[in-house]
């Protein structure tokens, strides 16, 4: 199975989190694609995107949360390249690959908590993904979410980017009667 990871970081060398995840996938011969550096002008090569999509088997979407949201460059992509009937309204270039979130965000996992500062659970915030994944018919996978891992350890971040690549080699999809389900790795 090819797995590909797609990185939209506007500022990845600010990022300790996303680095040491793109790191370790690139040391156990994952490809990066680094969205940001291909496309700092945010005119994408939508045929080129098309073909890499469509050669991947397991398409990985890794980001920082921003604003309970994707950063920019993620959203128009999405815009570009789902678009024209190619993944959806009678497209169907990338139905049954596997799509996987990773996600980072600033704050720790007991604030995305009902009786936390953003009252929602993480998972819950990606809802609109998992729309897109029902609408591109892709076989969406419990996203990997790293809270607030940029105040870490060296030694607690290197294991989670260990566990991000073990993820990554053995994560499936959501079964069927699990999709209304919040999960995350």
């Amino acid at each position: 199975m090819k797995t590909r990871i797609f990185l939209f970081h506007p500022h990845m060398d600010q990022s300790k989190v996303n680095k040491a995840l793109a790191t370790a996938a690139q040391q156990a011969g994952i490809e990066v694609r680094d969205i940001y550096a291909l496309y700092p002008d945010f005119k994408i090569d939508v045929d080129r995107e098309r073909q890499v999509l469509a050669d991947t088997d397991r398409i990985v979407f890794q980001f920082p949360f921003y604003w309970y949201s994707s950063p920019a460059l993620l959203k128009q992509y999405e815009d570009d390249v789902f678009t024209g009937n190619w993944a959806y309204n009678g497209g169907n270039a990338i139905k049954n690959h596997e799509w996987l979130l990773a996600i980072s965000t600033g704050s720790p996992k007991t604030a995305y908590q009902r009786e936390g500062k953003h009252f929602y659970l993480g998972p819950e915030l990606l809802r609109p993904f998992q729309a897109t994944n029902h609408l591109i018919q892709t076989k969406f996978c419990v996203p990997f979410i790293s809270y607030a891992e940029s105040y870490a350890t060296d030694e607690k971040l290197q294991a989670r980017a260990q566990a991000y690549v073990d993820y990554l080699q053995t994560a499936g999809p959501l079964p069927e009667q699990a999709r209304d389900g919040i999960l995350e790795k």
